[in-house]
This record gives structure tokens, C-alpha cells and sequence, in this order.
């Protein structure tokens, strides 16, 4: 009985198959390790890290349990929330800002 799946394996065409895991390779790189600047919280000193796609839109990528590493986000843990509510922790926010400011994060136009 064949399996749904959300996209083609390409089981019977090894070169197209061969494409696209290299493709994802390439893809898997840029979106997610790409222009991440690593970058120290003001506050509390946890590095994160950072890539400013446009004005309105950053991505954090933290390197280990936010709960573990900010004191903010070991709060809202406490409380029985996960991350991302809020959104990030403000301090962290003021320090992207700043890095943005003083040219430490490039925004592209």
C-alpha cells in the first residue's frame, strides 16, 4: 500500500533525487545558517544568534534552551509557558536594536 508524502521521493530518477538533496543542502544553509551574526545580550550576556532580514523582520536562533540561558525566558518557564510568547525577551530586543543601530547587524534594503 503506498504511503502519502508531501512532495516526491524521486525513487525512480537517482539524478533528480541526487538534485534536490543537494538543493536542500544549499537551502537548509542559507535559511538557516546564513548571515547569523552572533550577538551578547546587554543584559544578561546569553549569545544568540542573529540575521536581520528587513526592518520589520529578525530571526534568533538561540544556542541552547532559552529557559536555561535567559532570565527572562527562565520566568516565563516558571509560570508553565514556553518560549515565544512573548515574542522574545525586551532586553534581548534593545540589544538588536542597538546592534542594528551601531552597524554591528546589517539590515538589507
Amino acid at each position: 500500500m503506498p504511503s502519502w508524502a508531501k512532495a516526491p521521493d524521486f525513487a525512480d530518477q537517482p539524478a533528480r533525487r541526487d538534485a534536490v538533496r543537494a538543493q536542500t543542502v544549499v537551502d537548509r544553509e542559507r535559511y538557516l545558517e546564513e548571515g547569523l551574526t552572533p550577538l551578547r545580550c546587554q543584559a544578561c550576556h546569553t549569545e544568540v544568534l542573529v540575521r536581520k532580514s528587513s526592518s520589520r523582520q529578525t530571526s534568533v536562533q538561540w544556542t541552547g534552551d532559552p529557559a536555561s540561558q535567559c532570565p527572562v525566558f527562565a520566568e516565563i518557564s516558571a509560570k508553565g509557558r514556553g518560549p515565544g510568547r512573548p515574542d522574545t525577551c525586551e532586553r534581548l530586543q534593545k540589544t538588536i536594536k542597538w546592534a542594528v543601530d551601531e552597524g554591528v547587524l546589517h539590515v538589507p534594503e
